[in-house]
């Protein structure tokens, strides 16, 4: 899959709906109760730069990671146009969150937008806690969030999501496997070209549900200390109806068995 390759044009103007600054202040929230009111801060997964360009503007100095050539196109140019000499530019890096590499440590590391559902072997996610823990300053935290099993059973799961707007459409169809946890995204798009014509591109994305005491498991096999999970978006323990729930990690010094960059 290449992943959000031509949903990439129109990513922005689909998720217009999602309250970003919201979510920011929600992440802010967290990482200033853990510890980290400024500095380095790592976005794993992300994406068009959104959330990575709303931390930078909350005071951290940004790096953002990203897999897909084509969103992060789009992310650098936002990255040139806000126009605020003062604040230092985000780096943004294309890297596979399962083997991404930094000149240095962070403190802290965090990936929303369900974008640690996309790792969907258990092994890979193990991968990725311990490249976070190799790259987090000491006692450095790790913010992310995910989908439930809960939310791909019972409401994404067999459901088909479409939208219309003046020059283009999308169409997404999911379908969920209880057995293998996977949730597959048929998507859709057509997009107005400038003749008038519509094109039809299809991408197909997958994600897997993670029970909360396996992500536990993995996080402290990667050697990080495992500090909590909310129901997303606030304060309050996880749900057995919760659809998202955010996790909190922290680096605790590298085990013998953690692999090196």
């Amino acid at each position: 899959m290449e992943a959000y390759s031509e949903f990439a044009q129109v990513y922005d103007l689909f998720m217009d709906n999602i309250p970003y600054e919201e979510w920011c202040d929600y992440l802010v929230t967290l990482l200033k109760k853990y510890g980290v009111d400024d500095g380095l801060v790592l976005e794993l997964g992300c994406g068009t730069g959104n959330m990575t360009e709303a931390l930078k503007h909350r005071g951290y100095d940004m790096i953002g990671v990203d897999n897909s050539e084509e969103m992060l196109s789009v992310a650098l140019e936002k990255n040139m146009e806000t126009g605020d000499s003062y604040l230092p530019p985000a780096l943004y890096l294309c890297q596979d969150m399962r083997s991404f590499e930094l000149y240095g440590t962070v403190r802290a590391i965090v990936s929303v937008c369900d974008s640690m559902n996309y790792i969907l072997e258990p092994e890979d996610l193990l991968q990725v806690f311990r490249l976070v823990n190799n790259y987090l300053d000491p006692d450095g935290v790790f913010i992310f969030d995910l989908n439930t099993r809960y939310k791909y059973e019972n409401i994404l799961g067999e459901q088909t999501i479409g939208e219309t707007r003046d020059d283009h459409c999308f169409i997404w169809d999911n379908y969920y496997d209880k057995d293998s946890r996977l949730n597959e995204y048929v998507l859709n798009l057509f997009i107005q070209g400038d003749d008038g014509r519509y094109d039809r591109y299809e991408e197909i994305h997958y994600q897997k549900a993670y029970d909360l005491e396996e992500i536990r498991s993995l996080i402290e096999q990667a050697g990080l200390r495992w500090e909590g999970a909310y129901d997303a978006f606030t304060m309050n323990p996880v749900r057995e109806d919760s659809e998202r729930i955010y996790i909190i990690a922290r680096e605790q010094g590298k085990s013998e068995n953690t692999e090196e960059r």
